[in-house]
C-alpha cells in the first residue's frame, strides 16, 4: 500500500481567527499530519437570501445574530489564505482548502495548492468542477456524502470525459456530526474500489465520527489519504469541534496509522528471526 497521507482538516475551527489557525497549523505538524486544510465560502454567493438572514439553527453555536453573519465571522480572505499557505510551507507541511462555490474555487486555485477538496455538498456543482477540470491542475479530492450511486457514476463519468480521472481521489464519507459507528459503513469504501480502481487515481476515508479505531479500519480496506477535522478544544464554540480530534488524538492516529503500515505485511521467511529463539525454546520436537 502507498504511505498514508493524513488531512488535519481545520476548516473554520480558527474561529476566524488567524493566531489559531497558526497554532492548529503547528499542531497538526507535531502531530504528524501531512495535509492542514481550511475551508473558502463566499457566503452570498453560497447562501439564499432567505438563508442568510434567517438565524443560525443552533444558536449556542453561532458567531452572529443571522446564519450569514455567522458563517462571514469565520471567513478568511483570500489574502488570509495565501499568508496561510506560505506558513504551511515554511513549515513543511501542504496546505489545501475546500471550495464552496465558484468565486472560491477561482481564488483557491489561484494559490495554486497541491490539492483541492470539494465538499460533499458540492460533488454535484458540474459548473464548478468543469472549471476546475479547465484551470488547475493538481489532484481534485471529492466527498461522496448525500450522495447515491448513481450521481457517484456521473461524477466518475464526467472527470474522465474531461481527462481528469487520475487526478480525482473520491473519499468514503458519511454526512453527520457526529456519525454513529452504525452509519459510518465503511464496506462503501471496498464498493468504491471494485468499482472504480482502474479509473481514479486513489481512494480516502473522511471521517466526522467520535475516536479513531475506524479511521484504522479504513486504512486497512484501502484508504490512502484520512480526514479528520481537527481542533485544539472539542468544548470550543462551533458545530464542527465536537467531533473533531483534539492534538494528542490526531497525533495518536497518527503514530497507529504507521504501525499497523509497518504491520501489513507478509513474513519476509516462514519463521522469521525473531521466532528461531523461541522455536529452539519451546517448538515441540517430534521424536523420529
Amino acid at each position: 500500500m502507498e504511505n498514508i497521507k493524513v488531512i488535519a482538516e481545520i476548516g473554520c475551527n480558527h474561529k476566524g481567527e488567524m493566531e489559531i489557525a497558526k497554532q492548529l497549523i503547528d499542531e497538526a505538524i507535531k502531530a504528524g499530519a501531512n495535509v492542514a486544510k481550511f475551508q473558502k465560502r463566499n457566503n452570498k454567493e453560497l447562501l439564499s437570501e432567505e438563508q442568510y438572514n434567517a438565524p443560525h439553527p443552533n444558536p449556542t453555536n453561532s458567531y452572529g445574530v443571522t446564519y450569514g453573519e455567522h458563517r462571514e465571522y469565520l471567513e478568511l480572505t483570500i489574502e488570509q489564505h495565501l499568508e496561510l499557505k506560505e506558513y504551511c510551507e515554511s513549515k513543511g507541511i501542504e496546505y489545501s482548502t475546500s471550495v464552496w462555490d465558484m468565486t472560491s474555487a477561482k481564488e483557491i486555485a489561484s494559490l495554486n495548492p497541491k490539492l483541492i477538496k470539494i465538499p460533499s455538498a458540492m460533488n454535484n456543482h458540474y459548473e464548478l468542477l468543469k472549471w476546475l477540470c479547465d484551470n488547475y491542475n493538481g489532484e481534485i479530492h471529492i466527498s461522496t456524502g448525500m450522495t447515491n450511486y448513481e450521481e457517484i457514476e456521473q461524477m466518475v463519468e464526467f472527470f474522465t470525459k474531461e481527462n481528469r480521472n487520475k487526478d480525482v481521489v473520491i473519499y468514503n464519507c458519511t454526512s453527520g456530526y457526529p456519525v454513529p459507528y452504525k452509519d459510518i459503513c465503511l464496506l462503501e469504501l471496498t464498493r468504491l474500489q471494485e468499482k472504480y480502481k482502474d479509473k481514479v487515481k486513489a481512494f480516502g476515508f473522511s471521517g466526522h465520527h467520535l475516536g479513531t479505531a475506524i479511521d484504522i479500519a479504513a486504512y486497512t480496506l484501502g484508504a490512502e489519504w484520512i480526514e479528520r477535522h481537527f481542533t485544539i478544544d472539542k468544548t470550543w464554540k462551533g458545530t464542527d469541534h465536537g467531533a473533531s480530534l483534539e492534538p494528542l488524538e490526531l497525533e495518536a492516529l497518527v503514530k497507529s496509522l504507521k504501525n499497523v503500515k509497518e504491520a501489513l505485511t507478509y513474513k519476509k521467511s516462514e519463521v522469521l528471526e525473531i521466532e528461531l529463539v523461541q522455536k529452539e525454546k519451546l517448538k515441540f520436537k517430534p521424536q523420529v
